[in-house]
């Protein structure tokens, strides 16, 4: 496996519902598991890395709803954080060609060779790799874009006291439409 260094001070971007007390919460995703830590493994936090991933990423969040993006409004459409973590971050890279290919990933990863979409128990073993050689996640290209556009990274908090820093929060149709 390749590792990279997350750019200090990136603004990271995340999809949250505006009843959430913590939408910078990991703990969620380790009862629940997500797409690089199986359910009830460790605290992990998925972030996009930019407001255009985001937006490819509002599909998969409002997949169970009856409406679309252009029923919603700041009342009724998720809002996104903007975060950063902390500083010296070292993370798989499953963004690159390199990347890919060292953790047996195919080149058209987030595809498979059949051009369906790799599935979580392939990405949580992977997941499980990277915990265990104390990377602190992986940084990939998004599921939401095929193509290969898009990097989302899953940030696995050193401790409990590691956490994200909130930069702002922004309502739905200035974060989606703006």
């Amino acid at each position: 496996m390749i590792d990279d260094a997350l750019p200090d001070r990136h603004e990271w971007s995340r999809i949250y519902d505006a009843s959430w007390d913590d939408p910078l919460d990991p703990s969620f995703a380790r009862l629940l598991g997500g797409r690089w830590n199986p359910p009830g493994s460790w605290p992990t936090l998925y972030l996009d890395e930019d407001v255009v991933t985001a937006r490819l990423n509002l599909t998969r969040f409002i997949a169970d709803w009856p409406y679309e993006p252009e029923d919603l409004a700041d009342d009724t459409g998720p809002h996104l954080a903007i975060a950063t973590l902390p500083r010296s971050q070292r993370v798989a890279d499953l963004h690159s060609a390199k990347g890919v290919a060292a953790v047996g990933l195919p080149a058209s990863y987030p595809l498979d060779r059949t051009g369906e979409l790799v599935g979580p128990g392939v990405c949580q073993a992977i997941g499980e790799q990277v915990h265990t050689a104390g990377l602190r996640g992986v940084r990939c290209r998004s599921a939401q874009a095929p193509l290969g556009a898009g990097r989302e990274v899953a940030w696995f908090p050193a401790t409990s006291r590691s956490r994200a820093h909130l930069v702002t929060r922004r309502p739905f149709t200035d974060w989606f439409w703006g």
